[in-house]
């Protein structure tokens, strides 16, 4: 029966046994149950989950687990990933760009306060939350940046889900690049 087993059920996880090289003006450090991640960018925390070991050697981080449970599995690939995402972050900021789509819609900031006129009544604002910046290029144009790429990547989703492009026209808010597939608009019988 144990012949009938495929090899990889007993290995490690191929993203979580990967090796982080720390880039110089990167330091980390490990407590017990939280690492610190501070560079020119930025200082950023992550607690480590039970039963993941994270240890800091010759200039990089090696993430290993304790037990072979499921739970403990999946973390073990997530834990290494946010560290890693941590070390580029506090190298050099996350990005993310949203670009707005309709007659007369448009976006201005004033300090760290993000004003959006996309078709309401009333304007919809934002305020950027610690360690996230907003910035404008066009009046159409809003690039949200941070350290902290899920930070980053939530606030611009909090801003698209305000107005997300409408079917059939494609006027709302989306990420740059983003493809919206149209529908056809019902047409008039002759």
């Amino acid at each position: 029966m144990e012949k009938l087993l495929p090899k990889f059920i007993k290995t490690m996880s191929r993203i979580g046994k990967q090796l982080i090289t720390i880039p110089t003006g990167v330091t980390v450090t490990v407590d017990k149950n939280a690492a610190t991640v501070v560079g020119p960018k930025g200082t950023l925390t992550l607690n480590i989950p039970a039963k993941i070991n994270v240890e800091v050697k010759d200039n990089q981080i090696i993430v290993t687990r304790l037990t072979e449970d499921k739970k403990t599995k999946a973390n073990h690939g997530s834990t290494r990933a946010h560290l890693n995402n941590m070390v580029k972050g506090v190298q050099e900021h996350w990005k993310k760009e949203l670009e707005i789509r309709g007659t007369g819609y448009k976006a201005s900031l004033n300090g760290n306060k993000l004003k959006l006129n996309i078709g309401f009544i009333h304007p919809v604002e934002f305020v950027a939350p610690v360690g996230i910046e907003f910035q404008i290029a066009e009046e159409t144009k809003i690039t949200v940046i941070g350290a902290d790429k899920t930070v980053v990547g939530q606030v611009a989703s909090n801003i698209r889900k305000v107005k997300p492009p409408e079917p059939y026209k494609g006027k709302g808010i989306r990420y740059l690049n983003e493809f919206i597939k149209l529908k056809a608009g019902k047409k008039a019988k002759a």
